[in-house]
């Protein structure tokens, strides 16, 4: 079982009173006879017209009727139930239901448990929504070398149903992950354009930042920063590699395929290249003084150091080792936050960046973007962070 067995007492859950809420309605009355009626100021605006045309597919109709009436929901102190609703929170419905469907082909997923488990719908079941079983991806059991789903052959409400006979607490409130919700229906974000035929030329030939280019085109402006290189190189102390100053001209800041963070290089707030090189080095040092066996690498300014300039959002870091006779024959070098620190790479930053968008190159710290039977351009993008005028402009 995914989800730690509660023991429930029923003597200490809150009495509640059982009512219809919609005598027309009996999704919404079979939820509300486990988990308690909607609060009156519960109920959300969802465009269900333009949610499906977004996903391709109708919905089953409790899950609407639920999301209607009660909005996103914290089941049970354990089990996040995920709707379509504009929110001020930092959980993105849109980025979160692309993202799952592609770990599970043939499964939508409409929820999370504070376990790291993720409970789809298998549309591969039925061509009618309202059959839909539900299915659920069990972290733990994905770690353990186990089989990670969990079949309950039943649609959502008797599935929840289980789940509370199972342990889980009859108890619903207003999800924390989907916070200050706005009166306004959500907006499904844009369909990716069709690839063009110089990205797929691209995807599979071609080398070079013009290649990159083709393949990932960048945004009109790039970030860099209030100041310039000159400043950047005193206040570094040393000049980067010529590669790097190219990309970031054309790129800027930003994140590659939602995993590569590339720094502000003009920038002066704690996450821009320096500041964070300064802070990142401090700490490195610190931690090779304690565990010098996992920390084996000199860190810039010492000789041969290296030099952060990006980072994955699991805290890897992609560096240059500052050695040879200028910037442009620094190798790269990738820092591990959970793994064993690994060699120098032998690909310049361009050809690392293409390769690995291919889907030709991984390393720890820079792990596979896509299955193998995934198309590499539905996924593929660079979300540039925003612009900051240049000194010359304020």
């Amino acid at each position: 079982m995914c989800f730690p067995a509660l023991p429930v007492n029923t003597r200490s859950l809150p009495v509640k009173v059982y009512r219809p809420v919609n005598a027309s309605d009996p999704h919404v009355n079979a939820f509300a006879e486990i988990f308690g009626d909607p609060p009156a100021d519960y109920a959300v605006p969802v465009d269900w017209a333009a949610v499906e045309s977004w996903l391709g597919t109708s919905l089953p109709a409790d899950y609407k009727a639920i999301a209607a009436a009660y909005g996103p929901l914290d089941i049970g102190a354990w089990l996040w139930l995920h709707t379509p609703c504009v929110n001020r929170g930092w959980f993105d419905y849109g980025a979160w239901v692309q993202q799952s469907r592609r770990d599970a082909p043939g499964g939508l997923p409409f929820g999370a448990t504070r376990t790291a488990d993720t409970l789809y719908w298998d549309t591969t079941a039925s061509d009618d929504p309202d059959q839909w079983p539900v299915v659920m991806h069990c972290q733990d059991d994905e770690n353990a070398g186990r089989d990670p789903w969990r079949r309950f052959a039943t649609p959502l409400v008797p599935t929840l149903a289980r789940l509370v006979a199972d342990g889980m607490r009859p108890v619903a409130a207003r999800s924390g992950m989907q916070t200050d919700l706005e009166h306004t229906p959500w907006t499904p974000p844009p369909r990716r354009p069709e690839p063009t035929a110089q990205q797929r030329a691209a995807l599979t030939t071609g080398s070079g930042l013009e290649t990159l280019i083709a393949l990932v085109p960048p945004p009109e402006t790039p970030a860099l920063g209030k100041h310039n290189w000159d400043w950047l190189y005193e206040r570094l102390g040393t000049r980067l590699p010529g590669e790097y100053v190219r990309l970031m001209e054309r790129y800027g800041a930003g994140t590659w395929c939602g995993w590569l963070r590339f720094s502000i290089p003009f920038g002066e707030d704690q996450y821009a290249l320096t500041p964070w090189a300064e802070w990142y080095a401090e700490t490195y040092q610190e931690q090779r003084a304690e565990f010098p066996e996992y920390h084996p690498l000199a860190v810039y300014p010492e000789p041969g150091g290296f030099l952060p300039f990006a980072d994955s959002i699991d805290g890897d870091q992609l560096c240059w080792l500052t050695e040879g006779a200028t910037p442009d024959d620094w190798p790269l070098i990738v820092v591990p936050r959970h793994a064993d620190q690994g060699p120098p790479l032998n690909t310049d930053l361009t050809k690392t960046l293409l390769e690995w968008l291919r889907g030709r190159f991984a390393t720890e710290g820079l792990p596979r973007l896509g299955r193998r039977d995934e198309d590499p351009l539905d996924y593929l993008e660079f979300e540039p962070y925003d612009a900051e005028p240049a000194a010359d402009d304020q």
